[in-house]
């Protein structure tokens, strides 16, 4: 896919607030994945705001996250000095990584890859990994039921959201100045095979808590995702954002939610020593 400066414009104040956060034994579960010892470096692509490289940053010795949104990377930093983690933050495509980082013991994806010219960049991170190094893909778990009984209050409406969207922006998904008719690209093993990548190695992490969610939050999901970010609604956006909390009220009066936490999906990819590199061109 061709980067659009658009695609997540005005989502990044909304990001962490919006999203579910992954499940809580990740780093445990990618330590183990990676027999990682507080050492080494992380490079995290497609970064947002920190989501990933915050919670992992404790397991390396140096942590750099790149994105191409400034937004996100304002976000990132100011989160991260919040923390008090140290990483570096880098504002870049992942198709355009920037020379002189050096090598890295793991490249995360946090949902992210589907995003970019994945051949070029999957041939661009095998070139910044060390051998044996790995390229990890991080997702919520898909195709994942999560029962919605017993909940302390309502479940989030995601179905009457997502057609309230489809009802101001029309029926096929947007993605800032284009559309995605068919969805995001899949097809993400035969990719790194072809730049030289070994596996995967899976690891599912489980979730299952049960997550508060104010109205807020859940308006913040909304304005977090990629097919109905702000600056989509035009000068619609007051009247969508009335519309949804007129929904979230009919749902819940009190404007308090509960959810599960889905899973988290981990695959990892190996650059094995002298492994064919795919051409950039």
């Amino acid at each position: 896919m061709i980067w659009d400066e658009t695609l997540y414009a005005g989502a990044a104040a909304f990001y962490a607030r919006g999203r579910l956060p992954y499940a809580p034994g990740l780093p445990a579960a990618l330590a183990d994945l990676l027999a990682l010892d507080g050492r080494g470096r992380l490079l995290d692509v497609g970064c947002g705001p920190g989501t990933l490289a915050l919670s992992l940053a404790p397991l390396f010795g140096e942590t750099v996250g790149v994105d191409a949104d400034g937004e996100m990377i304002a976000v990132a930093s100011r989160r991260a000095a919040e923390l008090g983690v140290r990483a570096r933050w880098i504002r870049a495509r992942a198709e355009e990584l920037p020379a002189g980082l050096g090598t890295f013991t793991a490249a995360t994806f946090g949902q992210s890859f589907h995003w970019m010219e994945r051949d070029l960049v999957a041939a661009a991170v095998h070139g910044l990994l060390r051998d044996g190094g790995a390229f990890v893909h991080v997702s919520d778990l898909k195709g994942e039921s999560l029962a919605r009984s017993g909940l302390p209050h309502p479940h989030p409406p995601y179905e009457a959201l997502g057609e309230l969207v489809r009802a101001y922006l029309g029926p096929v998904r947007r993605a800032g100045r284009g559309l995605l008719p068919q969805g995001t690209p899949d097809g993400e093993g035969a990719v790194l095979t072809r730049a030289g990548f070994s596996g995967p190695a899976r690891r599912v992490v489980p979730g299952g808590e049960v997550v508060p969610r104010s109205a807020d939050d859940v308006l913040a999901w909304v304005f977090s995702l990629s097919r109905s970010t702000p600056h989509l609604f035009g000068d619609r956006r007051e009247d969508f954002e009335r519309d949804v909390r007129r929904l979230l009220r009919d749902v819940s009066p009190s404007g308090r939610f509960a959810e599960p936490q889905p899973s988290t999906e981990i695959f990892v990819w190996h650059r094995t020593a002298g492994s064919f590199r795919a051409s950039s061109k």
